[in-house]
Parts: structure tokens; sequence; C-alpha cells
């Protein structure tokens, strides 16, 4: 009877142990990954995205720079457009806030009574 208890025991300290093991090499090799990926250069060569926006579900539009140029692309799948080329980097400070930077948002009543003409 205690030799069945000292091999069960043992069996499952080796299989606890096999477990730990297993989940440090995980994390290892999830460390080294991780390491190796910062190793890489960001950019590709002389191309950089400068700013993207989604345009819809599967849309976007690309500010990027390539050999010097900058560009602003449509990507859509499937599909890569130039919509506009310009000749020098754009100005990206807004000279007018808009409502989605604006920090806090207007107050739903006021929209409201505005789109249904009404004013007090």
């Amino acid at each position: 009877m205690i030799g069945t208890s000292l091999v069960e025991t043992t069996s499952l300290m080796q299989s606890l142990l096999s477990l730990v093991l297993v989940i440090a090499a995980i994390f290892v090799l999830a460390w080294l990954l991780r390491r190796v990926q910062n190793l890489r250069p960001r950019t590709a060569g002389a191309m950089r995205v400068h700013s993207g926006i989604s345009v819809g579900q599967r849309e976007r539009v690309l500010w990027i720079e390539a050999g010097g140029q900058h560009l602003l692309i449509g990507v859509a799948p499937g599909r890569v457009n130039t919509l506009h080329v310009f000749d020098t980097a754009p100005d990206v400070t807004c000279a007018e806030p808009t409502l989605m930077s604006s920090p806090t948002p207007p107050n739903f009543g006021d929209l409201l009574k505005k789109a249904l003409g009404r004013s007090e």
C-alpha cells in the first residue's frame, strides 16, 4: 500500500514538473520572439506610414512617405489607389477644431433642439 502511494506521488510530481517546464519554455520562446522582432527595422527601406484612418470596415486612407514623396493612398481589399501626391510634406496642424477633436462632446438635447429648429 505504501509502495503504490509512493509511485502515485512520484508520478504526480513528474507530471507537475513536466507541466512547469513546458510553461516555462513557452514564456522563454515568447520572450525570445519579442526580442528578435524588435531587432528588425520598423521601416521598409525608404517607405514610412505617417498616419492612417479607417473609412469603412475594410477600407483605409493612409499618408505615406516613399522615396522622399508624400502620398495619400486608399487601401481596400485587393486594391491600392493613389489619391493625391503632395509637392511638399503636408502640415498636420489643424486650423479649426472639429467636432471629433473637441474635448467635451456637445449636449444631445442641444443638438436635438437645433435639429428640430427650436431654440430657447
